[in-house]
């Protein structure tokens, strides 16, 4: 195991990143509904760091004197356990703050009792990272929805090796690269700044990967399709941390694929392919591929296979060949009847506005039943709540998502890379 050197957390305001700012909220200590009469007083923050829904509003500047002092002599009487409750319950990316308060805070990240809280508390809430490498170092920034704010994390000390981001899950990110002599698969937890490489797969080569965690077991697969161009037929592998070794599995029966994005939920993996038409479908649990005949809409441009919530299967995709009939829909897969049914469309305007022209590339991508769309050359996010049935934009994401490679994220100190 590897261990970052630097835990280079750092607040992106108004989209681009502060020169070496550490966070720094302004937190009011008094209680609600106090009224404030100090002269310095600045905004007050109000934050509901849990719920997709809740909004953050963050300010900058001195911190607010507080009408009622606190009694440092029953405040630093606090239970240890009922401590270590409210550190789990904080939003993960202010944990790194916290820690420079006292050295039994900074060794909090290490303690089993704290870990074991924080595994038991719901998770913060979907998150953005973004990954690129600039002339000197990998670069990787998160998003948090809840908070609506941006945070650098530093990757400067992974291996100088050309690197691709496979994927996210349960806390972990995955990605693929090559040093120069063989193909590498790279695991870490961006959060505990932990990462190691895993062993060699019997077919060592660039293959269409997936991270699937389990938290249940405490454990996470990598599996491992066909050769990322199509151009040999190798056997499936899966990588089980608990046995940390690839075991091989059949090959898949498919010989023209649509696609090279797949889509994982409720322990199958879906991929889009020509020949047969359809999908192909991994059962993990048997180690099998089957075909499902779902044929799929008429014109389609191009599809990205998207996992939801539960069994929820999705595909986004343009309609129409020429540009000014192009719009963007969502099709859910019905299981039972093995056809596509149209759910949603993306309104002209956020269309027009993420896409101008007609050939432009966009990412898709998902997580629960939230979908995001990213276009390359705009540097946009858009977001679809399938639940709410709502669009809206990201703010603040030119400069992170132009010409970087981006999933969904779940922050999570208690995800181990073993």
């Amino acid at each position: 195991m590897e261990r970052f050197r630097e835990v280079g957390l750092q607040v992106v305001k108004n989209g681009a990143f502060g020169e070496d700012e550490s966070l720094r909220y302004s937190v009011p200590l008094a209680r609600t509904g106090s009224r404030n009469t100090s002269p310095s007083r600045q905004k007050v923050i109000k934050t509901k760091p849990r719920g997709f829904d809740e909004e953050t509003v963050a300010t900058f500047g001195k911190v607010i004197q507080a009408d009622i002092q606190m009694e440092d002599s029953i405040w630093a009487l606090l239970p240890e356990d009922l401590l270590i409750e409210v550190l789990a319950r904080m939003p993960p990316f202010l944990i790194f703050r916290l820690r420079s308060v006292c050295r039994r805070w900074n060794s909090i990240l290490q303690d089993s009792s704290f870990l074991a809280s924080h595994s038991q508390v719901p998770s913060h809430g979907p998150c953005l990272l973004t990954f690129w490498k600039n002339s000197h170092t990998h670069q990787c920034s998160v998003f948090s929805l809840p908070l609506k704010t941006w945070y650098k994390i530093s990757f400067g000390v992974l291996p100088d090796w050309a690197f691709w981001l496979v994927g996210s899950s349960g806390g972990l990110v995955c990605f693929c690269g090559f040093d120069g002599i063989s193909f590498k698969t790279l695991v870490c937890n961006p959060l505990t700044q932990t990462w190691r490489t895993l062993p060699r797969m019997h077919y060592n080569q660039q293959r269409q990967l997936i991270l699937v965690v389990d938290r249940a077991e405490r454990s996470f697969k990598v599996i491992a399709a066909s050769d990322i161009y199509g151009d040999r037929t190798l056997p499936t592998e899966v990588y089980d941390s608990k046995l940390d070794s690839w075991s091989v599995h059949q090959i898949m029966p498919a010989v023209n694929l649509c696609s090279s994005k797949m889509a994982f939920c409720d322990s199958r993996l879906y991929l889009e392919t020509l020949s047969p038409l359809g999908l192909m479908m991994y059962r993990v649990d048997t180690g099998h591929w089957e075909h499902i005949p779902a044929k799929f809409p008429r014109a389609l441009l191009d599809g990205y296979l998207v996992a939801g919530a539960q069994k929820r299967l999705f595909l986004v995709g343009r309609i129409g060949l020429y540009s000014t009939l192009q719009s963007m829909r969502i099709w859910e897969l019905d299981h039972a009847k093995t056809v596509w049914v149209e759910i949603s469309r993306m309104p002209p305007k956020y269309f027009r506005a993420l896409l101008r022209l007609s050939a432009e590339r966009f990412e898709c991508f998902g997580q629960d039943n939230l979908i995001c769309f990213t276009s390359w050359n705009q540097g946009k996010g858009l977001l679809y709540d399938v639940d709410k049935k709502t669009w809206s934009w990201i703010a603040g994401c030119a400069i992170q998502l132009c010409n970087s490679q981006v999933c969904f994220y779940e922050p999570r100190f208690d995800t181990s890379i073993y």
